[in-house]
């Protein structure tokens, strides 16, 4: 059953992930460091490649399954490194803040600054049964890795074997 409707599956976990972010980010104003803001890449290729496998044919959704192998790996070592970073045993990005608006007005670089809330990839802003949302991302996307690479072993590697 769940690898009949696998790619809506991804479709479904991949929406409620990112608005979930979005949610957090402009309706509870919990800002996103640079690690969360590339936690959510993945989740936007999953729905592009869930939304494409709707219209090609099923000879090409190997591929499909392979991308989204890639999408996952990416996803979770932007997810484990975060959860590395808050409990401190991983240093994080050097750009771990808020981004600024490049300007050649000393001005309006030290507005930007004093304006804009820095962004510590290394505090736990948000948690559920002290799980921190990286926490959860990084079970969320082993879950899609393992998932999917047993979909292709069944769908595809299996086939060839035969």
């Amino acid at each position: 059953m769940i690898f009949r409707n696998w790619y809506l599956i991804i479709l479904g976990i991949s929406i409620i992930s990112i608005s979930s972010a979005l949610v957090a980010e402009y309706i509870f104003n919990l800002q996103p460091c640079e690690l969360c803001l590339k936690q959510r890449h993945p989740y936007y290729f999953f729905i592009i490649l869930s939304l494409i496998t709707l219209f090609i044919l099923s000879g090409y959704k190997y591929y499909v399954s392979f991308l989204i192998q890639i999408g996952a790996i990416y996803g979770i070592f932007y997810s484990v490194w975060h959860v590395g970073v808050e409990n401190k045993l991983l240093k994080g990005p050097a750009g771990c803040s808020a981004n600024l608006n490049i300007s050649s007005d000393t001005n309006e670089l030290r507005d930007q600054i004093f304006s804009k809330q820095v962004i510590s990839c290394d505090e736990v802003v948000w948690s559920l049964f002290g799980f921190s949302a990286a926490s959860i991302n990084t079970i969320v996307l082993l879950f899609i890795f393992i998932i999917n690479g047993l979909y292709i072993y069944k769908n595809h590697a299996k086939k060839k074997n035969v």
